[in-house]
């Protein structure tokens, strides 16, 4: 059976940005609701859990057609959660090595990063998420996909992204997604993405 990862913090860390009670509502309802039933799925079809996340999106032709649609929703739904709770945290870290020095290069800084993703979050259309990826170029990119596409089918790797479904945010800031994201701002943490980045290129 698959697991979220565990959160690298406690629901209370990112108070006042994101309050408790919307973070212990995300990870237990919302994105266990998306794991449970990808397990459910996958367990009526006799799947033996021989593949890691990422991989079992590269074989979803192995499942008969009528659940292929239901396992890769659901299967987004973990994937995109376990990526948006380690693009924030307490810590804030920012990009380090051979990442910092790209995201330089692309968006000469920080700052100038911050505002390009809002403006990206700001176009998309209903629910779904904000991507910095690796594109297909090799190159760092910000992309949108709706509800819970994952950057891995179209050939892009995620490093980081903003959850704009309305349960991330709605509870305390209702309609307003302009000032969710200026929060979100303030506690994005590059850990992960630093990490994925530098060793990808490493290798």
């Amino acid at each position: 059976m698959y697991k979220l990862k565990e959160l690298p913090y406690l629901y209370q860390d990112l108070e006042p940005y994101i309050k408790t009670h919307t973070m212990g509502l995300h990870y237990h309802k919302h994105a266990e609701n998306y794991l449970n039933k990808l397990n459910q799925i996958l367990t009526q079809n006799n799947y033996k859990f021989n593949y890691q996340l990422n991989e079992l999106l590269f074989h979803i032709d192995e499942f008969p057609q009528e659940v292929q649609e239901d396992i890769l929703f659901n299967l987004g739904g973990v994937i995109n959660h376990n990526l948006y709770f380690y693009s924030i945290g307490k810590d804030s870290a920012k990009p380090e090595g051979l990442f910092k020095s790209y995201l330089e290069r692309k968006y000469q800084n920080l700052d100038n990063f911050f505002q390009k993703l809002k403006e990206k979050a700001l176009k998309l259309k209903g629910s779904g998420y904000t991507f910095l990826v690796i594109n297909a170029k090799q190159e760092l990119d910000l992309i949108n996909l709706p509800n819970q596409q994952t950057p891995w089918l179209i050939g892009n790797i995620p490093l980081f992204c903003i959850d704009l479904w309305e349960h991330a945010y709605y509870l305390t800031y209702e309609n307003d997604k302009e000032k969710y994201i200026d929060n979100f701002i303030e506690i994005a943490d590059f850990s992960l993405a630093s990490k994925i980045f530098n060793n990808y290129f490493k290798a």
